[in-house]
């Protein structure tokens, strides 16, 4: 009897000895639970509770991405509605006012992607235009996403950009183009490129833009000294097999035509349609495109120039989009 007492008595005392150092180790240890979840299955942390868990010194972690890259057989009907992609206007007043949105893109599918839903509206129009030097991989995918909404396409051309070369600035004016052929009439055309996000919801920047009665946004630099020297010496874009970049030489450039005035500001606007086709086709700007073509980051005087010529579309600096 004294034996088996003997051995209980053991066994217990090994097992309180296991549960106290199991309860230690587990006080001691961040709340792995948090990390993905609170409360158990299903409830994802709310911002709140992830601030809270992070002051209290519990490990948060991030949860998996919200929007869905995945495409394959008809996933356009799905891909819409699991990542909550707006399928009619919000209201009346964005309905009658559509914009148009030139997207120069080339890498990181999942920043666009998020770009894309943020500004996406179904009365609005996407042209996107792929970087020649993008990858397979790249191409593929986005172009996987604009068969899924009618309203958005691949520009028509495509070209190899530069970083500061003329070569942005076409991209952009072939999006415009095409933009120019849609039986839409869009209000005005805003570009972003491959990091920015927008600062204003839909709604908020059709209002903004109504206010300005026609007149554009080229957001004008007052000091020029530095950008002065972009213009005064001729740039060239050079590309090896591995990067591209923008060389000076040495020759200095003829005045621009019809004695312009140049103008520096941002690359980012938002032009009316009606400015689009001036820029597009009138001879003092398709002889300002051509004398940009050797300048460095011609695109951020070109819009500015054109839209200070006395006498043609106004102008009005304000910044739209911060990259």
């Amino acid at each position: 009897m004294k034996f088996w007492r003997y051995y209980l008595c053991i066994i217990t005392t090994q097992i309180i000895i296991i549960v106290t150092v199991l309860y230690n180790i587990q006080e001691h240890q961040p709340n792995i639970g948090l990390t993905e979840y609170i409360h158990g299955k299903g409830q994802a942390l709310s911002l709140s509770q992830a601030c809270n868990a992070a002051l209290d010194e519990k490990t948060v972690g991030m949860l998996t991405n919200a929007l869905s890259t995945t495409f394959g057989i008809d996933y356009c009907p799905y891909y819409g509605t699991e990542n909550h992609y707006i399928t009619a206007p919000l209201s009346i007043e964005e309905a009658a006012f559509p914009l148009a949105y030139v997207m120069t893109i080339g890498h990181d599918f999942d920043t666009f992607e998020r770009l894309f839903r943020a500004i996406y509206m179904p009365q609005n129009v996407y042209c996107i235009h792929l970087d020649k030097k993008a990858t397979n991989a790249f191409k593929l995918a986005v172009e996987h996403l604009t068969e899924c909404f009618p309203n958005a396409f691949i520009a028509s051309e495509s070209e190899y950009i530069t970083y500061g070369g003329i070569s942005r600035l076409r991209a952009e004016l072939i999006c415009m183009r095409d933009l120019l052929a849609l039986d839409v009439n869009w209000r005005y055309v805003i570009n972003t490129r491959d990091n920015d996000f927008p600062l204003k919801t839909n709604k908020e920047i059709v209002r903004y833009l109504k206010t300005l009665k026609g007149k554009n946004i080229t957001p004008r630099l007052e000091s020029i000294q530095k950008s002065a020297e972009r213009i005064k010496y001729v740039h060239v874009e050079h590309r090896t097999r591995t990067h591209s970049l923008i060389l000076r030489k040495r020759k200095k450039k003829n005045p621009p035509p019809n004695q312009l005035k140049i103008h520096f500001g941002s690359a980012y606007v938002a032009l009316t349609k009606q400015f689009v086709q001036f820029a597009l086709l009138n001879k003092i700007a398709i002889e300002l495109l051509q004398w940009s073509q050797d300048t460095y980051c011609p695109d951020e005087h070109f819009w500015t120039t054109l839209n200070n010529i006395p006498g043609e579309c106004g102008f009005l600096s304000y910044f739209f989009f911060q990259c």
